[in-house]
């Protein structure tokens, strides 16, 4: 996160000057747009907007800034220039700044709204000021933003990379393979058996590429590159209908840039050529 940004939440205790509204309407994010920038909006009042608050969180200061994240509900007509869009589709549109606490803000928006009740004896949360989590007033239980991890991992074979086609994605595009994180497991050996269980192959000489928050709902994405080892494709016909080995000067359609899938496919397109 920028070093522009103090995270904190615990807001002022006067609301005594504009701040930043990223407001939510499921994962759309109301910007004011020029051209093809996005900003966001800057408000004392964000039913000046033309939403309804249905719930607020505050985030920290951004540039001297108060911070809030909210879900919203169009109420009227707003400035003309504002609307709701789909937060995916502003990367690159806004400011890197802008669009990490975009990414931070919908996270908790949604937690917010889905943690209203202790998960062990049904009462209520509340939020607490002194840390990001909901306490249960009943039993006193934390409740904690949740973060579920999930291995994404390249493999080379030679001056070969694996790319497979899910069926849960939207157009026909392939990408790297991807899996959520089991309960005992290390994040090496998630990679193996997410490999294994989608391709049938093996790989080895796992090594860490960088991570993303992907807050769709709460996934963090940590990225591995690896070697192919043995085996031949044997797609499971579920989770991936058809994969293949792709050179780097003839690859099909892929992720947009905004996923770290697309930073591991241009890392290794850079690598060969």
């Amino acid at each position: 996160m920028s070093g522009e940004f103090s995270a904190s939440v615990a807001p002022p205790d006067s609301q005594t000057s504009d701040g930043w509204w990223f407001i939510y309407s499921g994962y759309r994010l109301l910007v004011e747009t020029s051209g093809d920038c996005a900003t966001i909006p800057v408000t004392r009042d964000p039913e000046t907007l033309g939403v309804a608050i249905m719930r607020r969180l505050y985030l920290g200061s951004f540039r001297g800034r108060p911070c809030y994240a909210a879900e919203g509900k169009p109420i009227g007509a707003g400035p003309a220039q504002a609307a709701f869009q789909e937060v995916r589709s502003l990367f690159a549109r806004l400011e890197d700044g802008f669009f990490e606490l975009a990414l931070t803000a919908v996270h908790l928006v949604e937690w917010d709204r889905t943690y209203q009740y202790c998960s062990l004896c049904r009462g209520a949360l509340k939020s607490r000021n002194d840390l990001r989590a909901k306490q249960c007033e009943a039993c006193g239980r934390l409740e904690f933003p949740r973060i579920s991890p999930a291995i994404i991992v390249l493999i080379e074979r030679g001056d070969t990379l694996l790319l497979a086609r899910s069926p849960r994605f939207t157009g026909e595009f392939f990408s790297v393979l991807a899996g959520f994180v089991e309960p005992g497991e290390s994040l090496e050996q998630a990679v193996h058996r997410e490999v294994q269980e989608e391709t049938g192959i093996t790989v080895q000489d796992i090594a860490y590429f960088g991570s993303q928050p992907w807050p769709f709902p709460d996934s963090l994405m940590i990225g591995f590159t690896a070697q192919y080892a043995s085996g031949e494709i044997r797609i499971d016909g579920d989770e991936i209908i058809e994969a293949g080995w792709y050179r780097a000067g003839n690859l099909p359609r892929v992720p947009g840039k905004l996923s770290i899938a697309r930073q591991l496919i241009d890392w290794f397109v850079k690598k060969h050529s």
